[in-house]
Parts: C-alpha cells; sequence; structure tokens
C-alpha cells in the first residue's frame, strides 16, 4: 500500500480531516487530537496499524517507525 494511500485511510479512519484538530509523528505512533472521537474508527485504523490507543479526544495510532512520514502525509492532506 502507498503511504498516501496509508495516509489517507488513517485520516478516514479518524473522522476525516474536519475531525482532526492535530497530528504529529512521535517515533512509532501517530499523537492525534480530534474534535469528536466517536467518529474515530477504531476497528478501521486497527485493520491498518498496530494499534490505537482513545482517551478522550487524544488519539494514538501505532503505526511503525514511519509515524513521522505518515504524520507528515496526513499533515499535506489536513
Amino acid at each position: 500500500m502507498a503511504d498516501d494511500t496509508r495516509a489517507a485511510d488513517i485520516l478516514a479512519g479518524l473522522g476525516g480531516a474536519a475531525n482532526v484538530v492535530e497530528v504529529e509523528g512521535c517515533i512509532t505512533r501517530l499523537r492525534t487530537e480530534v474534535t469528536d472521537p466517536t467518529k474515530v474508527d477504531q476497528a478501521a485504523l486497527r485493520r491498518l496499524a498496530h494499534g490505537v490507543v482513545v482517551s478522550g479526544t487524544a488519539v494514538q495510532v501505532v503505526v511503525g517507525p514511519e509515524a513521522d512520514m505518515i504524520a507528515d502525509d496526513i499533515a499535506d492532506l489536513l
């Protein structure tokens, strides 16, 4: 899967661009903040990543060492 496609799929799983307040790469995780956590499709994100942690409006998506690159790709889509 191309990285830009993966970034777009992860963004969709986060509820779309309108739902994402912030995204940053942190070693192996995408650390994001969303407006409405009920719009996050955790099942879809789990299919795309190694794991998902949701705590309130904070969503971490475990993607591996390419986290920074995917975060940059997502930022380009916002």
